[in-house]
């Protein structure tokens, strides 16, 4: 598998960072993930697949100095970034879908 392969979840928090631009923090990834792909995620399942995309390149954080939280010990929240490898892999991705999607409506309509 290629470290640029992305599995569809990888992909969904990716599209959801990108979703939320200057606000891509945990939080407001999980909303977005809850309120446009109707997925339910842990915390942990999301830091887990932050710590995947970040080890294949595709993903970086920056922490937030100007945003301590009291309810983290006054720790700065991380504010995540798709790379350039990312959005190559993204882009990568949906071109192969589309191929595979290509011609295939016809067999879905009757599903």
């Amino acid at each position: 598998m290629s470290p640029n392969h992305i599995a569809e979840f990888e992909q969904m928090v990716l599209l959801a960072i990108l979703q939320s631009a200057d606000d891509a923090y945990a939080p407001n990834i999980r909303d977005v993930l809850q309120d446009r792909a109707g997925r339910t995620v842990s915390r942990g399942a999301l830091y887990r697949t932050f710590d995947r995309l970040a080890a294949k390149g595709l993903l970086e954080w920056e922490t937030d100095e100007s945003n301590p939280m009291p309810e983290r010990g006054g720790a700065p929240m991380r504010r995540f970034v798709v790379t350039r490898e990312g959005r190559a892999a993204l882009r990568t991705s949906r071109e192969a879908l589309l191929r595979l999607w290509d011609g295939i409506e016809p067999e879905l309509e009757g599903a």
